[in-house]
Formats: C-alpha cells, sequence, structure tokens
C-alpha cells in the first residue's frame, strides 16, 4: 500500500480523491494511504446543502475563517483545522457494495486500538447530540467520566473500489466546538458542544505525529476481512 501526506486543499481535495479512487478501482494505480493536515474547513453533507438555513450556515462559517465545502462522503456538518488529522484509505474490491458495515466496524475498531496504544479509552458508538452523528463515531471517556467524539468515518464506493476517510482531532478542539455551534444554530439542528472533542483533552501531551504513528502502526498490522477487497 503507497502511503502519501499531503495538506488538504478545501472544496479541491474530494474531487481529486475522487478521481485517485476510479484509477485505483480500474487496475492503474494501487491502494493509497493518504494522510492530510487540513486547512480551516467546515464540511457540510448533501442534506445541510439542502436546508433552508445553508447560506446562512455558510456565511458564519466564512466569517469564522473557515472555509465551507460539501463534501462526496458522510453525513451532517463536521469542521477540521491544521490540528486534525484525515486519513483517506482507498483501496481496489472485487465487491465493493457489500462491505460498507463490515469496514466502518472493521475500522472503527482500528482507530480504537489506535488510540488506546496512546493512552485513550475509546470506544465506537453515536454519543447524544453530537455533531455529524453516526453510529459508528469513535468516541473517548475523559478523566472526568464525560464522553466526547475523536474520531468521524464516511465511505464512498464506485465500482471495484472503496474509499474509507476517517478524521480526527488531535488538538485545538474550542475553534471547532465555536464554529459548529454557530453552524448547526442556522441549520435548526441539536447540537452538544461538548461532544467535539480532541485527543489532548484526554492524553494532554499527545501531539498529532503521535497520532499519525500510532495509526500507522495499526495500519502496518492490518490484515482484516477488508483487506482482500472481499
Amino acid at each position: 500500500m503507497q502511503i502519501e501526506r499531503a495538506g488538504a486543499q478545501a472544496g479541491r481535495d474530494g474531487e481529486e480523491l475522487l478521481a485517485r479512487l476510479r484509477r485505483i478501482a480500474a487496475g492503474q494505480e494501487g491502494a493509497l494511504l493518504r494522510i492530510s493536515r487540513p486547512e480551516p474547513t467546515v464540511a457540510f453533507g448533501r442534506r445541510d446543502e439542502l436546508n433552508p438555513g445553508y447560506a446562512a450556515a455558510a456565511a458564519a462559517v466564512r466569517a469564522a475563517g473557515f472555509a465551507p465545502i460539501v463534501r462526496k462522503v458522510g453525513g451532517r456538518a463536521a469542521a477540521y483545522h491544521r490540528t486534525c488529522l484525515i486519513v483517506d484509505h482507498l483501496q481496489p474490491a472485487r465487491d465493493a457494495t457489500s462491505g460498507n458495515l463490515e469496514r466502518y466496524r472493521e475500522f472503527g475498531a482500528l482507530w480504537v486500538r489506535a488510540l488506546a496504544d496512546l493512552g485513550v479509552e475509546a470506544g465506537v458508538g453515536e454519543l447524544p447530540r453530537e455533531y455529524c452523528p453516526g453510529e459508528f463515531s469513535v468516541h473517548a471517556r475523559l478523566p472526568d467520566g464525560s464522553r466526547t467524539k475523536l474520531v468521524g468515518t464516511a465511505q464512498r464506493v464506485v465500482a471495484g473500489g472503496w474509499w474509507f476517510s476517517a478524521a480526527v482531532v488531535v488538538g485545538g478542539r474550542e475553534p471547532l466546538a465555536e464554529v459548529l455551534t454557530e453552524a448547526y444554530a442556522r441549520l435548526g439542528l441539536d447540537l452538544d458542544p461538548a461532544t467535539v472533542g480532541s485527543v489532548e483533552q484526554a492524553v494532554p501531551e499527545a501531539r498529532w505525529e503521535d497520532v499519525e504513528d500510532a495509526v500507522l502502526a495499526e495500519y502496518e498490522r492490518w490484515d482484516g476481512p477488508c483487506a482482500d477487497g472481499t
């Protein structure tokens, strides 16, 4: 598997990765693991784009210094900046469409193991009123006993290949919580800002590079059911 590191550019990154996925699915390239540090971005879902409050939400996001985009994968709005880590895994597969749930389970467990290596007590499951809610969100139990979301996951499938994307907030949760609070209010969606969490809340000494190393170590051991594309 090829490993690439890049800076994610708001608005362009998704189209470029989709083009890569199609080439991988066609056998023109091999599997890819791409690690990036995004510029300040709020990635809205397609349902958000159709929401009557979307224009106001996008304007609020811009005013806060974040670029609003509508992404190809995922659900509701999520926010990122340079202290987040995004891992995009593009893989050829003979039957890409039938493994969606298996991939969510498999890579949710991979992220739980990676975070555990850093000393984070993590689990998989949706938290009440979390941002971009999902059954396979990865959350952490903090020292005070509360739980907060750390990793959001999403996927895209084409004939012959799949793209699994995961984004983790390593530090600097406050501006993310603030911009998402503004966006969700304009969209008329319920949000508990405390669910916008970061790794450093659980392990204050954790650095971006530590999270990258932990994830890559788990991928070196990765040989799960999705490894052969079945």
